[in-house]
């Protein structure tokens, strides 16, 4: 009998269900996008909003069942992945009762009472869980607790968004390590929660659900589940973890010094470590991988998807109307035009996010600059491959940060997730970063590495690191053009120079941060 893994993954701009078979090949995916509106009572806030979460959730599963014929009781192992950062408080009863997604940054006053209160609390938490205020739990804990006291006193347990997928599954709540180190609250030695974080920060030590790692067999579909979803009662479900740390097993990338990058609304480049250090002036985070002994420095591009689907949705109407009647994707459309523009895209220059610097992380407002009035050089496409190019630059960036961190860089390096599914982006940013860019056949490398877990949790691999080298096959190796690759650099510390002026602008109040991190 055929024996099928699912995968769940709902990420930052969409939710998806994923079927492979054993042996990795995906049989049929069915995704919906989603938004998470802010709530006007309260500037920085990104809500989540788990009723209708839940719902697009099972329209998922449903329609990939449906789509693909595969019988629900085919199905071995289900196991989740997420976006990370966001956090679900549920109370005493397991209803959820406040929620918010991954860059949400309400905590404003929150951050400065914590900061005020010790000024140096922020970067001896770091040294110890890897994360910052920018996005970890502390604050928006706090800000619950300052905020919505009554909320804040029903609070029974947290956990994050791939906990919660299993627990609207099976009923049974654990956090696990790859994405529970991302809450700031958990030790990277131990991999274990850290009670003494939250009494550093004036909050409740009780709210802390049990820990299992990734791999685990954790609980089965249950009766009111399956009656939902169409799955099979009883269906093991398996502990999953982050969308970066399972991407990365589903692209082979489980040992020490080994390199993955992540482009989809956010952009994550992955360097695996065999020791759980922190860089010393707390400029990029640090997590726990999903494979137990691995830890992983994380640089974060912010919002190079959002960034394209805003350009395809405010400025390529005539490319989706092309896309439409050539029956390809409107991208492919706008990348071909792309092409012909040539490497530097005439000199011109945009600013979206910056390299990061997770003490002090924010955004110059989105620029383009250094054009003329000329249409046959400067048209939609050239701006469109300039925002390629500005990804590129962020990632090479971050690669360069890793390596003072670390004293390594890596010999080559994959590339999955959406943006992967672009040849030119992916040679741009080959060129860029002067290395060989391995792009898998499975582009859904999240949800690949989450069915390889889920095979785990049920027996049917016998190693995570083992299974993930296996099934990982490479589709194609982008090689850096070595003159491209001198042009990019030159460019690049242009970029750089040209960026700090633009934050500059926006510190200044002349423009809007496009996104900066609570109280800095």
């Amino acid at each position: 009998m055929a024996q099928y893994l699912m995968a769940l993954d709902a990420g930052t701009g969409s939710i998806r269900a994923v079927l492979f078979d054993t042996e990795g090949n995906e049989q049929g995916v069915c995704a919906l996008e989603w938004e998470h509106p802010a709530d006007p009572r309260f500037p920085g806030s990104m809500d989540f909003d788990w009723k209708g979460g839940w719902d697009k959730t099972v329209k998922c599963i449903r329609g990939v069942l449906e789509k693909t014929h595969i019988s629900p009781s085919d199905i071995a192992a289900i196991s989740t992945t997420c976006m990370r950062e966001g956090i679900v408080l549920y109370d005493a009863a397991g209803e959820e009762i406040f929620a918010c997604a991954n860059v949400d940054a309400r905590a404003e006053d929150e951050v400065r009472q914590l900061i005020e209160s010790d000024p140096s609390l922020e970067k001896e938490l770091y040294a110890r869980s890897g994360q910052s205020f920018a996005l970890d739990a502390l604050p928006r804990l706090l800000w619950v607790k300052n905020k919505l006291p009554e909320v804040y006193e029903k609070t029974d347990k947290v956990g994050m968004f791939n906990d919660w997928l299993i627990f609207k599954l099976t009923g049974v709540l654990a956090v696990e390590p790859s994405n529970g180190s991302t809450s700031g609250l958990m030790d990277l030695a131990t991999r274990n929660w850290d009670q003494s974080m939250l009494e550093r920060a004036g909050l409740r030590t009780d709210i802390l659900p049990d820990v299992a790692e990734s791999g685990t067999r954790i609980a089965s579909v249950s009766a009111a589940a399956a009656k939902e979803t169409g799955l099979t009662e009883g269906t093991p479900v398996v502990v999953g973890g982050g969308d970066a740390q399972l991407g990365c097993i589903g692209v082979g990338v489980t040992s020490p010094d080994e390199a993955a990058i992540f482009g989809g609304s956010f952009w994550q480049y992955e360097y695996n470590t065999g020791v759980a250090m922190t860089d010393a002036l707390a400029r990029v985070r640090v997590n726990c991988h999903a494979v137990p002994g691995v830890w992983q420095y994380e640089a974060l591009a912010f919002k190079p998807g959002l960034v394209m689907r805003w350009y395809r949705d405010g400025f390529c109407q005539a490319e989706k109307e092309m896309a439409a009647a050539r029956g390809i994707d409107v991208y492919d459309v706008m990348n071909e035009a792309a092409q012909k523009v040539p490497a530097g895209s005439h000199g011109m220059c945009c600013a979206f996010s910056d390299v990061m610097n997770f003490v002090s992380w924010k955004h110059a407002a989105p620029t383009f600059t250094n054009f003329d009035l000329d249409a046959d050089c400067f048209n939609k496409y050239t701006f469109y491959r300039a925002i390629l190019e500005n990804t590129a630059f962020v990632t090479y960036g971050h690669m360069k940060l890793v390596e003072e961190s670390t004293s390594h860089l890596p010999a080559e390096v994959s590339f999955a997730s959406g943006a992967s599914k672009s040849p030119l982006w992916s040679q741009i940013l080959a060129d860029v970063l002067g290395i060989p860019v391995h792009v898998p056949v499975v582009k859904e490398a999240t949800a690949l590495g989450c069915a390889i877990l889920a095979g785990y949790g049920v027996g049917i691999y016998d190693d995570i690191s083992a299974a993930a080298k296996r099934l990982a096959k490479t589709e194609r190796t982008f090689t850096p053009d070595a003159a491209n690759h001198a042009l990019y650099m030159d460019l690049y510390e242009k970029w750089r120079a040209l960026y700090r002026e633009e934050l500059a602008l926006a510190d200044k109040g002349l423009t809007r941060h496009m996104w900066k991190a609570p109280g800095v």
